[in-house]
């Protein structure tokens, strides 16, 4: 065999056994993504110490990832304190998962808001659900003479799922420092949406470590983990998996490749590159730049609406 088949035969090797690796279960993934910087920590702290200013908590997760968008720690945090869960992206979620999750959460006790901050479409919901939840509340300041008295809420979420854009929105101006990607907003900042409604903006936070590897893949997918500290081949074979065994016909109608039933997540990888164009030397595919164009069209919204996790049906046996 010449030397550049024997070359390409073992890169082909390489990528097969990583793709076993990730239609392996997460115990059998052994995939952890495990860090506490200092910023988070301090953020747990003052959430910790800021909540007795505030009348309830605005939680804020990823509609497509809404259980791996959600930092346990906050519930211990808030405890029994009002809660108002933002399904955002929502634009970018499975229409029929958003009904499903919605449910889910309401079954929890919170009242839930489906949200597009890049279009604004349902923020204009979120002042007037705030009000209904605390209406006794502010009936109460109302027979004692406060009338007028702000009504405060913390928002609260992991990196990139949009708190601060969520926030410019809701106020109608730049007010929060948005950026597309993890770790921006550092310290606490008061915004005011109307005479009546502040909002606390805090810093994103996520959690020492990931018992379920598939949590910080799914994370990483939508880019609340900085890709640097990823492999972006695997990462894209874990997503196209996915995606090849709940929604082929997305990646058939954006690539033009055909998903066969049975199928190796590199083989999809390889097809759709090959379609693009991005070959390098030798006829290979550049699977990296196939890698990134993956991830940034899933996370762009190009691919199409998916929604990477389902709700347990609870157990009534």
């Amino acid at each position: 065999m010449p030397r550049s088949n024997r070359v390409n035969h073992a890169k082909r090797q390489a990528r097969l056994a990583a793709q076993n690796r990730q239609q392996a279960s997460p115990a059998q993934q052994g995939i952890t993504v495990q860090w506490y910087p200092g910023h988070m920590a301090k953020t747990r702290r003052m959430i910790a110490e800021h909540l007795k200013l505030v009348d309830l908590v605005v939680e804020i997760v990823d509609a497509r990832i809404p259980i791996s968008s959600r930092n346990p720690d906050i519930d211990e945090l808030v405890g029994t304190k009002p809660r108002l869960v933002i399904l955002n992206r929502a634009d970018q979620a499975d229409p029929a998962m958003n009904q499903a999750w919605g449910s889910y959460f309401r079954a929890q006790g919170f009242t839930v808001l489906e949200t597009d901050c890049r279009s604004g479409r349902g923020v204009n919901q979120f002042a007037p659900a705030v009000r209904r939840m605390l209406r006794d509340k502010i009936e109460a300041w109302a027979e004692k003479g406060q009338v007028g008295r702000k009504v405060r809420a913390m928002v609260v979420g992991v990196p990139n799922v949009g708190k601060s854009t969520f926030i410019n929105k809701v106020a109608g101006k730049k007010s929060a420092n948005a950026q597309n990607r993890p770790g921006v907003t550092r310290g606490k900042q008061w915004v005011t949406v109307d005479d009546g409604l502040e909002l606390l903006d805090t810093p994103g936070i996520l959690w020492p470590k990931f018992e379920d590897p598939s949590i910080g893949m799914n994370l990483a997918y939508t880019g609340a983990v900085r890709d640097e500290i990823m492999d972006l081949q695997e990462l894209a074979c874990g997503l196209v998996t996915y995606l090849g065994k709940h929604y082929p016909q997305a990646l058939e109608a954006r690539y033009q490749i055909e998903v066969p039933a049975r199928f190796q997540g590199w083989e999809l990888l390889e097809a759709a590159g090959r379609r693009r164009g991005f070959l390098i030397s030798g006829g290979e595919v550049d699977l990296e730049r196939m890698s990134r164009v993956l991830l940034e069209e899933y996370r762009s919204g190009k691919l199409g609406r998916f929604t990477l996790e389902e709700p347990e049906v609870p157990d009534h046996g």
